[in-house]
């Protein structure tokens, strides 16, 4: 890697850890960069010490995380279809992963609006929800599976589907579960504990080292099928393995921080835009891309509207739903 690539990864970075900073310390009290830091480091005061590692640094650890993970699967998605607008958002994979995590929340949800069995059952709900949505997905697009447009039309249409279902159960639900569906579904990390992040850290750190490994497969997998074959490469097997990684990473994110929608989209183009297209380093910067963006969206959504607080995912959309349709007309024009 030359100096100038080394400066450019270093850009994403730095831009990670300054967020990450920032959104530690808004809140209902501002706590400067130098104080947020110092209790970090564990040599804050210990009203700092307080605020920072057990009210706030929780909801920043899983906002970053989930955005790691939902870019992450964008990028394995858009690689493994060879298709620049395909995104877990734009083929429902966020919506079918929500309408398992709103059946989870209920049918096992008391009247406490409390769980009656463990969190940790939730991603496992989230991941159902997202590989049914993605079978019918490719159940519909099989035969246009070499047409990115038909694909992103029978995503967006499945998406809707899901939708409809996602808006019925907030509407038959018990008032206890609606209200928790809502939340869901508008994005939210307010609620956020560290168990949550340590699930979801968990879960990305497994799952990453895999798409890493990949990565020499990932670049052959840039190429048509026939010529990917050529090489060498296990084109079904190799698209096999992504579709389900992103599925996974899909599933862990929306499990915790809701239906947060087009980081997978964006934050992919935006690596590659930085760093070139060699899977490796894409694979690196795409997650703190990810992570920074989800993060600028929890910042912008704690202090836009003060003190009221805006859904997570409303501001993601602001940025994403715009350069989604960009993204559509150019590849219309290409196809043309």
């Amino acid at each position: 890697m030359t100096g100038w690539n080394i400066r450019i990864w270093f850009v994403p970075f730095a831009t990670f850890l300054s967020l990450l900073v920032l959104a530690t310390g808004v809140g209902s009290s501002w706590i400067s960069p130098s104080r947020v830091i110092t209790a970090l480091a564990g040599y804050g005061s210990d009203t700092d010490m307080l605020i920072v590692w057990t009210l706030r640094l929780p909801r920043v650890m899983l906002a970053a995380l989930g955005g790691a993970c939902l870019a992450t699967a964008g990028f394995l998605l858009q690689r493994a279809l060879r298709n620049p607008l395909a995104s877990p958002s734009i083929l429902g994979i966020v919506d079918g992963a929500g309408v398992g995590v709103l059946v989870f929340l209920w049918l096992l949800s008391d009247t406490a609006n409390t769980l009656t069995v463990s969190i940790l059952y939730q991603p496992i709900a989230a991941s159902l929800g997202a590989v049914l949505t993605a079978l019918l997905v490719a159940f519909f697009a099989w035969r246009d599976f070499g047409q990115p447009i038909r694909l992103i039309l029978y995503g967006i249409a499945v998406a809707a589907i899901a939708k409809s279902i996602v808006t019925a159960f907030v509407l038959l639900a018990p008032v206890f579960s609606a209200s928790k569906a809502l939340i869901w579904l508008a994005g939210s990390v307010h609620a956020a504990k560290w168990s949550d992040a340590m699930i979801v850290g968990t879960l990305f750190f497994a799952l990453w080292p895999i798409a890493m490994l990949m990565s020499r497969q990932l670049d052959q997998s840039v190429l048509d099928d026939e010529t990917a074959v050529g090489t060498g490469l296990s084109v079904l097997a190799l698209r096999g393995c992504m579709i389900a990684l992103t599925v996974a990473l899909t599933a862990t994110a929306v499990s915790f921080i809701g239906a947060v929608g087009f980081v997978g989209l964006v934050a992919p183009h935006a690596a590659q835009a930085l760093v070139g297209l060699r899977s490796k380093w894409v694979l690196i910067v795409t997650p703190l891309l990810g992570a920074s963006m989800v993060l600028a969206a929890d910042i912008i959504a704690r202090t836009a509207a003060s003190p009221l607080e805006l859904p997570t995912g409303s501001i993601t959309a602001l940025v994403g739903a715009p350069y989604f349709i960009y993204l559509l007309i150019r590849q219309a024009r290409h196809d043309q």
